[in-house]
């Protein structure tokens, strides 16, 4: 199981919300290449990057931040957050991002979700399930739909996307422990996805089962700023 560390931006700082809150916000005084910098000093290979603002405002606003990393850290990026056209991704592929995470494109504007994902491996994204009650949230989690997280992943397999990344909304940054079951659920469904789980982990145990029931892998924030997890620990139970 790949364990991927997490970064959220926003104003150029870490931060973690709570259930996707804007107004429930955490700040981080440790810069984002610092963070990213011990991340792959204990030996993860993978760092989740988040563009908050991104996400509100359809614009990449962490260019620097993302540039810097790459240029100073040997750390592979998955990055979501505003990713809206053909035009942001060509620009997020240039500046060095390995993977690019996209959530409410898939389901706003399918012409051009479809015309992106035609244009570029299908390996090169990640496709973010928001999930409230089993249904999808977008737009930086503001916006409800009555879309099944089932229906959106047999929708987006159809077009050759093997990597899924769930967060259960309700469960993210409350550091009260994961959603197995839905985790569980989606695997007994689509077993040949690349699921990565997120949301909710809180401390060494979380990821033990999550590890049990072997997805492909898991993002993990907040159990990490709150020091509830030793990263040396955590990066043993990837291996």
């Amino acid at each position: 199981m790949l364990i991927i560390p997490a970064i959220d931006l926003y104003e150029n700082k870490i931060v973690r919300l709570r259930k996707g809150d804007f107004n429930q916000v955490t700040f981080y005084e440790q810069t984002p290449l610092a963070k990213a910098k011990e991340f792959e000093q204990h030996g993860f290979e993978w760092l989740h990057i988040v563009d908050l603002l991104g996400s509100k405002t359809g614009t990449i606003s962490v260019d620097k931040i993302i540039r810097e990393v790459k240029k100073e850290t040997k750390l592979n990026i998955e990055f979501g957050g505003g990713v809206r056209n053909v035009q942001t991704v060509s620009q997020l592929f240039d500046i060095g991002v390995d993977k690019i995470i996209i959530g409410s494109l898939s389901v706003k504007n399918k012409i051009e979700f479809e015309t992106i994902v035609k244009k570029y491996p299908p390996h090169n994204f990640i496709i973010a399930v928001d999930a409230l009650d089993e249904k999808l949230a977008v737009s930086g989690w503001t916006e409800a739909t009555s879309i099944s997280v089932y229906d959106h992943i047999e929708y987006c397999s159809q077009l050759g996307l093997t990597h899924f990344l769930c967060t259960d909304i309700f469960k993210d940054g409350m550091l009260t422990g994961t959603n197995v079951e839905l985790y569980k659920k989606i695997l007994v469904r689509f077993p040949n996805i690349n699921l990565i789980a997120s949301g909710g982990i809180k401390d060494l145990d979380d990821v033990k089962k999550v590890k049990e029931i072997d997805p492909y892998g898991v993002v993990i924030g907040k159990a990490i700023y709150e020091n509830k997890i030793d990263l040396k620990e955590l990066v043993e139970l990837g291996r």
